[in-house]
């Protein structure tokens, strides 16, 4: 699928083990429903989505994400990214000063 492997950790759950956990298993079709987990280097889950089978996902929105919980990590929380931003783009400085004030602040594209 990608040159040199996809750089980000994936698995399947041919047995509903790990749907089960996450609550995502339909038992009654003995699969699990599309789920996409971004769990930091912690093991905190930071970002889930879950769609059924008739809709399917934007791989580029999920690299996107990636992108902006590895900015938020690195400035250990400092920066925030808005939606729609993309690497590059300006982040949002965390403060109490944002707070109530966010649409000035960012002016999405979108």
């Amino acid at each position: 699928m990608v040159d040199g492997g996809f750089p980000f950790p994936m698995l399947s759950d041919a047995g509903g083990r790990i749907g089960s956990v996450y609550g995502i298993y339909d038992e009654a079709g003995g699969i699990d429903v599309r789920g996409r987990y971004i769990i930091d280097p912690d093991g905190i889950v930071q970002a889930i989505e879950i769609l059924t089978p008739p809709v399917g996902r934007k791989v580029t929105e999920s690299i996107r994400q990636l992108q902006a919980f590895q900015h938020v990590r690195e400035t250990k929380g400092a920066e925030a990214c808005p939606a729609s931003w993309e690497p590059g783009q300006p982040t949002l400085k965390v403060g109490p000063d944002l707070v109530g004030k966010v649409w000035k602040v960012w002016k999405s594209e979108e």
